[in-house]
């Protein structure tokens, strides 16, 4: 199971990964794997105020509907487009070309309640 050291990670199995101001934000090796086969990923909040941890969408899979929770408060500037015709990408690729969304983040504070690999790795 991969939990790349550069990247920040939540207790609910989200990654970010910080550059200047704005974030792209994914699902964990270990969620997706707990999820099994995604088949469909629903994120209606392109262009939204997201506070951190309400729900910004969903990923469906054979097994569950999992939410979506906002690791950081900003808005959300862009949903990954490959993922309407390819939600598998979050399977085979969770922390490259299955990114989920791309946000700006207004509170860089939050960002130290996030968990580094290492605390993120003893919760798993």
């Amino acid at each position: 199971m991969k939990i790349p050291a550069e990247l920040k990670y939540t207790k609910d199995h989200e990654w970010v990964k910080i550059d200047g101001d704005t974030a792209i934000v994914g699902i964990t090796d270990f969620a997706q794997s707990e999820l099994g086969d995604i088949v469909f990923v629903d994120i209606q909040t392109e262009g939204e105020f997201v506070e951190k941890d309400e729900i910004f969408g969903a990923v469906e899979a054979v097994k569950t509907v999992a939410d979506l929770l906002m690791p950081l408060s900003g808005e959300i500037l862009e949903v990954n487009p490959e993922l309407e015709d390819a939600p598998e990408l979050v399977n085979s690729d969770p922390y490259g070309a299955g990114w989920m969304i791309k946000i700006k983040f207004s509170v860089a504070s939050e960002i130290d309640t996030l968990l580094s690999a290492k605390q993120y790795e003893e919760i798993i």
